[in-house]
C-alpha cells in the first residue's frame, strides 16, 4: 500500500491515507511529503476522494463505509499503474519480494531504470517503489487473495507453488489453477523455476531457470547462469535460485546479460529478507526475516547455517490462526533445524482469535519440540519475556534469526545494541 501511495504521488495524485500503527513505511511516506494518519476514521477521507484498500481492510472499516462507491482494491489500482508501462510480474508462494527486487536491481544495473512496486524496501534505493524513466515496471503479483489475476504481464515469473493461504484456497488444486491462468497470460515469456510440477503450470515454451551448481559460503554464493559466473553477497541456496529467475526475466526484458549478472554482486537485499540488524550486547548477530511459511522458514535457517555460527537460535512469530492450525507440524519440522527455538504467539493480522478456538503459538512450539530431538524449545508468547530470555541466553559468535510476517521485527530491533 505504501508503494502504491508513493507511485501515485510521483504521478501527480494528491495522496492521503491511514494505518493502524506507526512503521518504517509511514516514516518513508512522510519523507516524500505524504502525511499518513494513525487510526481509522471517516473524517480521514477527503471529500470526493477515491478510497483504495487492501484485502486486510474489511467493508466495516469506517473509511470504506463513507466511500459511497468510490473505492478500489489496491490490486485494481496497481493494475492501472502497471498498464502504463511494459509489465514484468513476479508471483509464487515464496520468493516474490526478493526475486522482484533482484529483477529491479539487474535492470538498473543494465541501465534500464525500471519503475517498481514491490513488497519490501530495496536496501540499495531505500524504497519499495519508484517511477523510473525506463519502459518497464516490475511488480509482485499476489496469489494470497487471487488479485494476481487482475494483471496482464508481458513477462511473468513463477517462483514456486505451495498452499499457504488456507482462507482463500480450499485445496492445492485451486491454487495451481490460479497460477496456471496467470502464467498463461505471458505465453512464451513465462519464466519458471525448473521443476516438473511448476513447469506444468506454465504454457508450452516457458523459459526455465535454476542454479544447480551454486557454491555456498559465509560470503554468499556463486553460480553459473547464461555462461556467466554470478556472485551474490546475500546468503543461501534459495537466493541463488531467486537470482537466476530475476536474471532470466531481465534478459527477456532486453537487459544485457553480462551487465545484469555483474550487478548482482552489489545487490544488498530487501528489508526484512534475511536483513542483518546488528549485534546484541553479548555479541550475537541478529537477523530479521519475513519467513512465515514452513518452506520459507527452512530456507532462512539453511541460509543462516552458511554463515557458520557457533549456535543458531530461531525466533518465530506465527502469522494467521488459519495458517498456524493447518501447518503447525510442518513449522515444527522446519524450526527443528535450529539449535534452539523460541516461539511467540500468533500475529492475527486480519483474523480473529475467537474464530479459531484452541489455536495459538503453543501448537508450533509443541511440534518443534516433537521434531527437535531434545533441542531446547521455549514458548514465550509476549515480546517482553522473549526479549529478556534472549538477552540472557545469546552469546558472542551465535546467531539469532527472528522470523515472521507480523511485527516481530520490533523484537529483533529491541535486542540489538
Amino acid at each position: 500500500m505504501s508503494g502504491i501511495a508513493l507511485v501515485g504521488h510521483m504521478l501527480g495524485a494528491t495522496v492521503t491515507g491511514s494505518d493502524r500503527a506507526e512503521s518504517s513505511y509511514t516514516q518513508r511516506l512522510r519523507e516524500h511529503g505524504i502525511e499518513p494518519v494513525i487510526g481509522h476514521s471517516a473524517a480521514n477521507v477527503p471529500y470526493g476522494a477515491e478510497v483504495v484498500f487492501s484485502t486486510a481492510v474489511g467493508p466495516e472499516n469506517p473509511e470504506r463505509a463513507v466511500a459511497a462507491g468510490r473505492e478500489l482494491h489496491r490490486a485494481d489500482l496497481l493494475a492501472q499503474i502497471a498498464a502504463l508501462k511494459r509489465c514484468l510480474a513476479v508471483t509464487g508462494s515464496a520468493g516474490k519480494t526478493t526475486t522482484a527486487s533482484m529483477a529491479v536491481h539487474a535492470l538498473r544495473g543494465a541501465g534500464m531504470d525500471p519503475a517498481y512496486v514491490i513488497g519490501g524496501e530495496l536496501r540499495d534505493t531505500g524504497s519499495n517503489a519508484g517511477w523510473g524513466t525506463g519502459e518497464w515496471i516490475v511488480i509482485e503479483a499476489d496469489e494470497s487473495d487471487r488479485s494476481l489475476l487482475k494483471f496482464e504481464p508481458e513477462i511473468a515469473v513463477l517462483t514456486n507453488a505451495e498452499l499457504d493461504h488456507h482462507a482463500t484456497y480450499s485445496s492445492r488444486l485451486e491454487l495451481e489453477e490460479t497460477f496456471r491462468e496467470f502464467m498463461a497470460r505471458a505465453g512464451d515469456r513465462a519464466v519458471v523455476w525448473d521443476r516438473v510440477a511448476l513447469r506444468a503450470l506454465c504454457p508450452p515454451g516457458a523459459v526455465v531457470y535454476d542454479a544447480p551448481d551454486a557454491v555456498l559460503g559465509p560470503e554468499g554464493s556463486r553460480f553459473h547462469w547464461s555462461d556467466l559466473e554470478v556472485a551474490l553477497t546475500v546468503p543461501g541456496a534459495h537466493n541463488a535460485v531467486n537470482a537466476a529467475g530475476a536474471l532470466t526475466a531481465a534478459k527477456l526484458a532486453g537487459a544485457d546479460p553480462a551487465a545484469a549478472a555483474a550487478a548482482m554482486r552489489d545487490f544488498h537485499g530487501a528489508r526484512r529478507r534475511f536483513e542483518h540488524l546488528g549485534q546484541t550486547a553479548a555479541g550475537a548477530s541478529v537477523y530479521d526475516d519475513y519467513a512465515h511459511h514452513p518452506t520459507k522458514v527452512a530456507a532462512a535457517i539453511a541460509a543462516a547455517r552458511t554463515l557458520r555460527p557457533s549456535r543458531l537460535v530461531a525466533v518465530f512469530q506465527p502469522h494467521l490462526y488459519s495458517r498456524t492450525a493447518a501447518l503447525a507440524a510442518a513449522f515444527g519440522v522446519a524450526l527443528a533445524a535450529a539449535d534452539e527455538v523460541v516461539v511467540l504467539d500468533v500475529y492475527p493480522a486480519r483474523e480473529r482469535a475467537e474464530d479459531h478456538p484452541g489455536v495459538d503459538g503453543r501448537l508450533i512450539a509443541a511440534a518443534a519440540a516433537d521434531a527437535g530431538g531434545g533441542r531446547q524449545v521455549a514458548w514465550l508468547p509476549g515480546f517482553g519475556e522473549a526479549e529478556a530470555y534472549l538477552a540472557s541466553t545469546l552469546r558472542d559468535g551465535e546467531l539469532c534469526l527472528v522470523m515472521g510476517a507480523g511485527d516481530v521485527d520490533r523484537l529483533a530491533r529491541a535486542i540489538v545494541c
